[in-house]
């Protein structure tokens, strides 16, 4: 059998690259004779760097920045040999960088995306892609407009990307503090608090709080779309780099998977982009998830086959996550029963 191996990251638990690893050797231990083809994937937040340069190569550029909290940090871009430049916002203001007990939502900035994009032009890309989402921060994109020079200063030539897998727009019960500030360690006080600077940041920018993608990355899209970017899907962006239409045709199973399989996942996350490439290719999909909180009836109709979850099979959230690896794995051996064609 040939099955395409595109998992998202396990938030917390597993990368991409470590994720399509497990499911392919508990695949195999049910389907030794299996052909695999493994493509880790990323919808714009963390990891987006890395699955890229995996596939597309290119040559990485280590560079200090500005950290969520100001200090510095170690962050990667990707120059591809096409010139475009792949920077990873999370990569400079992640979350993760950020011991769960030293959150500071109204302190985090994105200074450090500034500074990279900088380092984009300085290394003389063409055009640049801007992965946004996992953010520790909600400032609108302030810091990183502000660390670039201001509104208005990206050079005319060089196209800008900003590429995010939500459609949120910056203000409002849908926008950034509101939906995504309490993830970020924002109580209801704080969250009020955010929602009115970034009202304030839009009224002294006069930027289109309403666009879809604006909020995404704490209103990192709209900094972004003040410099001039145009937004785009973060998970096609990812789709068309790794060719994952032409890989799928050759393949009779997609795989996926994320951490936690829910509503969001079929919008525009990794799931619901794989799904659209199965269905383009007249093949089967199949989520293996940490958790499933999706029914039947919404992901049938969204072009995914099967659901299954690690918590259910592993026992318990505690044991699901003790060992990820090993027990993605055994997802993926006992799956692999069902779906490898019995020999």
């Amino acid at each position: 059998m040939r099955v395409l191996v595109a998992p998202d990251c396990f938030t917390g638990t597993l990368t991409a690259p470590q994720a399509a690893e497990a499911i392919a050797a508990g695949w195999r231990r049910s389907d030794a004779g299996a052909t695999l083809d493994l493509a880790p994937m990323s919808d714009g937040g963390p990891g987006f760097v890395e699955v890229l340069e995996r596939s597309v190569g290119g040559r990485l550029v280590a560079t200090e920045v500005s950290g969520p909290l100001g200090s510095p940090v170690l962050a990667e871009l990707l120059l591809a040999d096409d010139g475009t430049a792949y920077v990873e916002a999370a990569a400079a203001c992640g979350l993760a960088r950020i011991p769960e007990g030293e959150r500071d939502a109204m302190s985090a900035s994105t200074e450090g995306v500034g500074d990279l994009l900088r380092v984009a032009l300085e290394e003389g890309a063409s055009r640049v892609v801007v992965g946004v989402g996992g953010t520790a921060s909600t400032d609108g994109g302030r810091g990183c407009v502000e660390r670039f020079g201001g509104v208005g200063r990206w050079p005319s030539g060089v196209d800008l990307l900003v590429a995010t897998d939500v459609d949120n727009p910056l203000l409002g019960s849908g926008g950034a503090a509101a939906v995504y500030g309490p993830q970020k360690g924002a109580d209801r006080t704080q969250v009020a608090l955010l929602e009115q600077r970034l009202t304030e940041w839009v009224a002294a920018t006069g930027g289109r709080a309403e666009a879809p993608g604006a909020g995404a990355g704490g209103g990192l899209g709209y900094g972004l779309m003040l410099l001039g970017g145009r937004r785009v899907s973060g998970v096609q962006t990812v789709l068309e780099a790794l060719r994952l239409e032409e890989r799928a045709a050759a393949v009779d199973l997609l795989l996926t998977g994320e951490g936690s399989f829910d509503a969001t996942s079929l919008q525009g996350k990794v799931p619901r982009g794989v799904a659209w490439v199965a269905q383009r290719s007249a093949r089967p999909c199949v989520v293996l998830a940490g958790r499933v909180q999706v029914g039947r009836r919404e992901f049938a109709a969204a072009g995914i086959d099967a659901a299954y979850s690690i918590e259910e099979s592993a026992g318990s959230p505690a044991a699901a996550r003790a060992e990820p690896a090993a027990r993605l794995a055994d997802l993926a051996e006992r799956v692999a029963r069902s779906w490898a064609p019995r020999r």
